[in-house]
């Protein structure tokens, strides 16, 4: 849900309606007033205080963040989260090896994103192995979800080459074992590109626990991002949600605009370098991708990134989060 689409309001309506709110944790602090020169306090300060205010307006609902590996001080985020009161920590865009060595101690459960039953083997193992623990919760995220992905550019650009729901029943095997050695139930969770009724059905009927959802949050009332931005979605026909690929190299689906025209033709000047992410180098990178997603979020839409999944064009109205997961599991 990128740079400040889903915090603390987002991420505490959904929980209030009886799902698991989620903050996205990546330059979360961008309006705060010293983020310019201390972006790595504003982002702290940011992340606490979102947290606390999502966990007060969730009516004892559960609040996770999003941390991805690839961000710089990854450790300093996820202790934050912690001394926050955060529920839960999901963390992709890499593989989170050091996670239950950083949750040691503490309540928090721990969710790791993966797109194939290749990486959570490798997660699952070391964990096993290294902390004598396991996940609390498997999110896969399929080719059709937005942001970064975990496929190759040439794979998206031939979707039915990827079989999802493969990697997902493999994936429920091989959670199964983890679930027997830990005597404990973990929820394994389908996403990316689940936009109806009859999406949430078929991963249920697959033996998904449930489902995760970024897209149709967008456009409701109680996302955290600007109108404009959630008109965009509105507005996006088919034909316009291109892949992209980021400055880290990393394929992602946006909405076509004025600023990946100008980019498919030249690259703009870096003048300021945040540290978000640590494949990220300025000598080198085509554009800032935390300029970009944030003008995208505060409403400049024509010189923003604009991630999003494949059926963003289906979204046609703003909505409340109560009517959008009233309509998601209205088959259930």
């Amino acid at each position: 849900m990128g740079i400040g689409v889903s915090r603390s309001s987002l991420a505490a309506a959904v929980s209030r309606a009886g799902g698991i709110g989620v903050i996205s944790g990546v330059q979360i602090g961008y309006d705060e007033k010293d983020f310019e020169y201390n972006p790595l306090r504003a982002n702290l300060s940011a992340l606490r205080s979102h947290i606390i205010k999502a966990k007060e307006n969730s009516n004892k609902g559960i609040i996770g963040v999003n941390l991805m590996v690839a961000m710089n001080y990854y450790e300093e985020h996820v202790k934050e989260a912690i001394s926050s009161g955060v529920d839960l920590i999901i963390s992709g865009a890499g593989l989170p090896i050091k996670l239950p060595s950083l949750i040691k101690g503490s309540k928090v459960k721990i969710a790791p994103i993966v797109s194939t039953a290749k990486a959570c083997s490798v997660i699952l193992k070391m964990w096993d192995k290294k902390d004598k623990t396991t996940a609390d919760l498997i999110i896969v995220e399929g080719p059709k979800a937005g942001g970064h992905l975990g496929y190759k550019k040439s794979e998206l650009e031939n979707i039915d080459s990827i079989n999802y729901d493969k990697e997902f029943v493999d994936i429920l095997k091989i959670t199964k074992a983890y679930s027997v050695k830990y005597n404990k139930e973990i929820p394994v969770v389908a996403a990316g590109g689940i936009f109806s009724a009859d999406d949430v059905l078929k991963y249920i009927n697959l033996g998904a626990s449930g489902v995760q959802v970024g897209t149709k949050f967008v456009a409701t009332y109680e996302c955290d991002a600007s109108y404009e931005f959630k008109q965009t979605y509105i507005n996006s026909t088919k034909d316009n949600i291109n892949l992209v690929v980021s400055p880290v190299g990393m394929p992602g689906r946006a909405i076509h605009n004025k600023f990946i025209e100008r980019n498919s033709i030249s690259s703009p000047k870096i003048t300021k370098c945040y540290n978000c992410l640590i494949p990220c180098n300025p000598k080198t990178t085509p554009y800032c991708i935390s300029e970009a997603l944030i003008n995208a979020v505060k409403g400049d839409v024509d010189n923003g990134l604009l991630f999003c999944g494949e059926n963003a064009y289906k979204v046609d109205k703003l909505s409340s989060v109560d009517e959008v997961i009233r309509e998601l599991t209205s088959k259930l």
